[in-house]
């Protein structure tokens, strides 16, 4: 009750989006955002998404989005995105789902370009990220995915992290949780400075090691190298040729980008299907019923 009051008593001039990556009611992913929210100091509204209770059909790879702005599918895309839109803050949360984000995450995610019709409203939303795992360790590319969702929706990630808590409710529990709870809601609002051993170019923090030195950050894609530090390892990764989202103009100039391949098709079409022809009669297709 204490922290409900807290709460009431907050100013909700400011909205506060909180992404619920999962269908638990009052599981942890709804839990952690809440606590989150109470950490705040800055005044604000809390509004909650269940993603996955939302109609979010497959995208069907048409491109009709980057010329109309908008998809043509008939389902719950534009009430996800206008809630996006008018939120001031921006929080995700999502479980992990044999070692990745639950699945509504990344299917929303493959409508993403639907996003650029409204970079005027997404661009640089000071966002947070929370993924929950039941076992220390056991998080897989959660995080990674979660992260992703967020760079390519075109918000400005100010922090994120991996929480443990299997039982819902646990994740209130633990000391490390709630620790890591106060520093992701001081960083959301400007609070706290960047530690080392992150991506210069996206903040990401997940790298492959192409080379003993040499490494592809897996959050902007974008290569580099590492070297050790007494104070843990440093790196240098600098913007390629075509980027996605460091800035709104490399994002629209991707979108035009990809507009330009669909020109590109129109162009081979014949020739492609020629080739593609080839093949079709290969293999037994097994139907649904």
């Amino acid at each position: 009750m204490a922290q409900e009051a807290n709460y009431q008593k907050k100013n909700t001039r400011m909205s506060l989006l909180g992404l619920v990556c999962s269908t638990r009611r009052l599981g942890n992913c709804e839990l952690l955002l809440k606590e989150l929210s109470t950490r705040l100091s800055i005044p604000h509204q809390l509004k909650l998404l269940r993603l996955p209770q939302f109609d979010i059909r497959p995208c069907k790879a048409c491109y009709a989005c980057l010329e109309e702005g908008q998809c043509r599918q008939e389902d719950d895309l534009s009430i996800v995105l206008d809630a996006l839109g008018e939120a001031a803050l921006l929080m995700v949360a999502t479980p992990t789902y044999f070692l990745g984000p639950q699945a509504s995450l990344k299917t929303l995610l493959d409508r993403g370009l639907s996003f650029y019709g409204r970079a005027d409203t997404l661009w640089g939303k000071p966002a947070l990220g929370a993924a929950i795992a039941g076992i220390p360790g056991k998080e897989g590319y959660a995080k990674l995915g979660m992260e992703s969702f967020l760079k390519f929706l075109l918000a400005e990630i100010r922090a994120s992290g991996v929480f443990y808590g299997a039982l819902p409710g646990e994740i209130l529990q633990d000391e490390d949780n709630m620790n890591r709870v106060e520093e992701l809601a001081a960083a959301l609002e400007g609070r706290r400075s960047e530690p080392s051993g992150f991506c210069p170019v996206c903040g990401g923090d997940t790298f492959r090691f192409l080379t003993s030195s040499r490494v592809r950050c897996m959050l902007c894609s974008n290569e580099g190298e590492a070297t050790g530090t007494g104070d843990g390892v440093s790196i240098d990764v600098r913007p390629g040729q075509h980027q996605m989202f460091t800035n709104p103009e490399t994002a629209l100039d991707h979108a035009d980008w990809l507009r330009g391949m669909k020109d590109r098709f129109r162009v081979k079409r014949r020739e492609l299907l020629s080739l593609c022809r080839e093949y079709k009669n290969i293999g037994k297709w097994i139907e649904p019923k």
